[in-house]
């Protein structure tokens, strides 16, 4: 599969899909404002970056460090 450019404007669905959740968790988590996860507003339409996803996912990582200990001592 070849990935997006990081600027390629994702519809909530594509975007929700790509997060793994509902479209609605995603609209909800904008108008609570409980993630900061940036969203480009054309007229009514929420699109989102590929590369603010990509962002929110890597923020959202925990035990980065101790994932990539495991993996390098793996024979």
């Amino acid at each position: 599969m070849i990935e997006p450019n990081r600027n390629h404007l994702l519809t909530r669905k594509e975007a929700a899909e790509y997060l793994g959740i509902s479209e609605i968790t995603l609209g909800l988590w904008k108008s609570t404002k409980r993630y900061n996860l940036p969203v480009v507003k054309m007229g009514r339409l929420a699109k989102y970056r590929y590369g603010d996803l990509l962002d929110f996912v890597e923020r959202r990582t925990v035990n980065k460090e101790d994932a990539a200990n495991n993996n390098s001592t793996r024979g």
